[in-house]
This record gives C-alpha cells, structure tokens and sequence, in this order.
C-alpha cells in the first residue's frame, strides 16, 4: 500500500480465473495484452488487485501456470485474507473484524448434517472460510436451511454460491465486496483514496465487487448465468457497470477504455511500435516494447532482415554493456549480434516473453533506473531474470526512444534453468 506517495491513477480489482486468466486460450494472448498495457502505462501510479476464490495454495499453483502480473494487493479465499506484496504480508486488522460471530468448529458441525454437501480438498478450507462442492438444483435449498441452522446457533454468517457448483461459508463481514470496502476505506484514513477503482468478474462469488459505491464495473463477455441474473435483479440501470463482448482480460481492457480511465491500447495490438505518438519519455514502455521485439523475432513473426538488428542497434548505446545471468559480460551491440542465430527458433512453439513490476526512477536530468522481472516461457519451461537496466534521453528525441545504456540481471531462485542457460539470449 505504501508503494505510491499520493492517490493511484487507477485500481483495478480482478477475479483470476474466467476473468483475469481465460483457461480456454492456451496462448494466453488475453492476459497477455493486459500485462503489456499494465506495466507500460499503469505500473507507475495505478494499484492491481486480485480478488480470488482461490486458497493461498491454489493461487500459487496458478501463477506458475500462467503469466500472471505481480499484483500490489491479492484478496484471496472469496475475501477472507487481504495481503499485501510480493511477500504477501497479512493484513491482521481484517482477521481481528473477522473473528467476529465466528466459530468455524460450529460451521462444520452443522454442515455435517447434509448429505448434499461435498467438503472441498484440505487446501480450500481456510480461517474464515468451509468450502463444499453442492449440485446446482439441490443449492438454493440447502443454503436456506443451512443459514437457518447458523443463526440458531449464534452465528453470523454468508453463504455464496458460484461458479454452479461451489458453495463457501464465511463470516457475514467478509466477501470479496466487503474486502474491497475494507480497503477503501483504509486508502481514505491514509488520504490515498484511488482516483478510480475497476472491478471485474464472471461468477457469482464476484456479485459484491459491484455494489460498492463509485466504482466502475465490467462483467466480462464470457460471465455465468449467475452474475448476469444478479446484474438484471440488481444493477441493470446503473451505466457504471457494462457486460463486454470481449472475453477475460481483453474484456477489462474493453472496459478501460469505454470509462476512459486511461490508455486502452495494448503495446501488443500496435503492429509498428517504433510509430508511437508518445508526448514523453516512458522508460517502462520502451522495456515493454523491447522484449516485444525480442519475442516476435525468436518466433519468426518480424522480418529476418538488417533492418531490423539496425533499429535495434541504434538504441543501444555502442559502449553499452549487458551483463549475463551467469556472470559474463559483453557489449549490448554483441547481444544483438547474436540474434541473427535464433531467428525463429520459436517458431511453432508456445513461446512468450513478458515483463512484470516495471518500476522506473529518474537518477539524472537525462537517465533513468529501470527494475523489472524478465520472463520467458517455452513449452513447459519457465525462466526469470530479476533486471535492472540504465536509459538515457542525452542527444534523442522522444520519437527516437531512450537509449540503453546498461543491462545486468540475475536468476530468479525459483526460475532458474535446470542445466545450463545459453539460451538465454538478452
């Protein structure tokens, strides 16, 4: 929370799966576009919240499937945990208003007594949260009788239905809405209130997302019956809240733009790069737009020309040096250089490069720091560099893009190559 010194531009609070990740688009191109959007015009001043259903476990298990950002907040277990980070620090203020009118040895004891519920695995039962898996014409029912049961014992309690087929049990203050106010009105005590917050959902478990006030709403094009029932029941005249034609990822960045809430051009869907209307310069952009280059050019999707390696050539600085994950170093002209032998060597192949956490920081009149992960993925193999790279504006334009002047990176511990790491071009 304290990575901004004022207000974000922008917070957008995205369920995972069915919304932010499409299972059914094995390239990933979806959320693929979002990250290059996200970390080449939002990272800088804007917040990413992910608001799952999703057990710490599982949502781990998720990461190392898909090329999912680093988000600054994760709302995990259907709102149960707030946490913060790449170190996921817990948020013990939310656990403390939690533990009110909840006694999560009451809940199992009376769940016991329904043969229709089916307990989901270990990892899914957390603190403040009993999960099942219930058939969809015996859940309204059994959510009646079992809220019943609740209340007589004390208990203060919400049950939620999603997905047609998961049932969750939590404290009646907990939710992915309730997490979401909780936050709000802790950026509000800090006087860093977001200048606008996004939310984004398919399923029912997301229904609450859209009852906080002001903020903007996308059910992506892809939603269940569920949501979109709550929607006509409840939302159906309020224009903050819109159903895209766009599936998953591409649906929250149909819905940036239909709200103006800032750029809504992905760097993917931009066929020349080098023909940008950029007014400044962006450091995290031209990152962006680098391994953008790098990865068409190893799956042969760019021109094998000398054009191409001049362009490239051109800013790079020629005394400019690249330092190796395994040590060595050599000129950054040498690095292109060596792109003439992998043209294409990805042809055919689910190969995908993208950069995560692109933070920037000015260090002189004309230079900037840049820090970022570089990741790569071919196949079922997944390498990351942590990078850190010196630009330079000294004697371009912005036209002509920043000129890069140092590169060093290092092996991520647990994204590392299993044997060698040759292939690791830049």
């Amino acid at each position: 929370m304290d990575r901004l010194a004022g207000n974000a531009h922008l917070m957008i609070v995205s369920d995972l799966d069915h919304t932010m990740v499409d299972h059914h688009d094995p390239e990933n191109l979806s959320i693929l576009r979002f990250n290059a959007l996200w970390e080449a015009n939002y990272r800088s001043n804007s917040l990413l919240v992910f608001s799952t259903g999703r057990s710490p476990t599982l949502y781990k298990e998720l990461r190392k499937e898909k090329p999912m950002l680093t988000p600054d907040i994760t709302i995990l277990s259907v709102g149960t945990e707030i946490t913060y980070g790449n170190s996921m620090v817990p948020d013990d203020g939310w656990v403390e208003f939690l533990n009110q009118k909840w006694d999560r040895n009451i809940v199992s004891e009376e769940t016991q007594k329904f043969t229709e519920l089916t307990l989901q695995s270990g990892t899914e039962q957390r603190p403040h949260k009993v999960s099942f898996y219930v058939q969809k014409e015996k859940a309204q029912d059994v959510m009646k009788s079992l809220s019943t049961l609740l209340k007589e014992r004390g208990l203060d309690v919400k049950i939620i239905y999603s997905g047609g087929m998961d049932l969750d049990i939590l404290p009646q203050g907990a939710g992915k809405g309730q997490a979401l106010a909780y936050l709000h009105q802790k950026f509000k005590a800090a006087g860093k209130l977001p200048k606008n917050t996004l939310v984004c959902g398919d399923s029912g478990n997301d229904a609450e997302l859209f009852t906080i006030p002001d903020v903007h709403g996308v059910m992506v094009s892809n939603a269940q019956e569920e949501l979109l029932q709550w929607h006509a029941a409840n939302a159906k005249d309020n224009p903050k809240i819109i159903h895209a034609t766009e599936r998953c990822a591409s649906g929250i960045i149909q819905a940036i733009g239909h709200f103006n809430l800032g750029p809504s051009i992905s760097p993917r869907d931009v066929m020349d790069l080098s023909d940008s209307k950029m007014e400044k310069f962006e450091p995290a952009y031209e990152v962006v737009k680098l391994y953008m280059f790098y990865e068409k050019w190893r799956r042969g999707e760019v021109d094998n020309s000398e054009i191409c390696l001049a362009s490239l050539k051109s800013v790079c600085d020629i005394s400019g040096t690249y330092v190796h994950p395994s040590g060595t170093e050599k000129h950054l002209h040498e690095c292109v250089n060596s792109l003439r032998t992998c043209y294409g060597d990805q042809n055919g192949k689910q190969f995908r490069v993208w950069v995560d956490q692109v933070l920037t920081a000015q260090v002189g009149s004309d230079s900037w720091l840049v820090k970022f992960k570089k990741w790569e993925q071919s196949g079922e193999e997944r390498l990351c560099c942590l990078t850190t790279a010196l630009l330079s504006s000294e004697g371009v334009t912005v036209a002509e893009g920043l000129t890069w002047m140092h590169v060093h990176q290092t092996w991520l511990n647990e994204a590392r190559p299993s044997s060698g790491d040759s292939l690791w071009v830049f």
